[in-house]
């Protein structure tokens, strides 16, 4: 299995809700540092409706960049029940950690 897969089955298991980070994606799947190697396996997702890469943010709780931009991103989040403000999660309990 390729590393494109190992993250996106990684990230299946990240539920409608909650949220996950760049660094905690790349740890659950053995890179070390990997963060911006999953922001571009992210950036490059062909399952977008299956595979939820907006689940993913950046460790400071912003929400980051998104392929069809942040306000899709902020907007998916939100009917997902996660709170933004300025572009960044409210409650640090809805990241999900594997």
């Amino acid at each position: 299995m390729n590393l494109e897969h190992k993250v996106y089955e990684k990230l299946l298991q990240v539920p409608k809700g909650k949220v996950t980070t760049y660094s905690e994606l790349a740890k659950a799947v053995g890179l070390k540092n990997g963060q911006r190697t999953i922001g571009r396996i992210m950036n490059k997702n062909p399952f977008p409706v299956i595979v939820p890469c907006h689940r993913v943010i950046l460790s400071n709780g912003k929400i980051g960049g998104y392929a069809w931009g942040e306000k899709i991103k902020t907007n998916m989040l939100s009917k997902e029940g996660i709170e933004i403000k300025r572009g960044k999660i409210l409650d640090s309990d809805k990241i999900y950690r594997f």
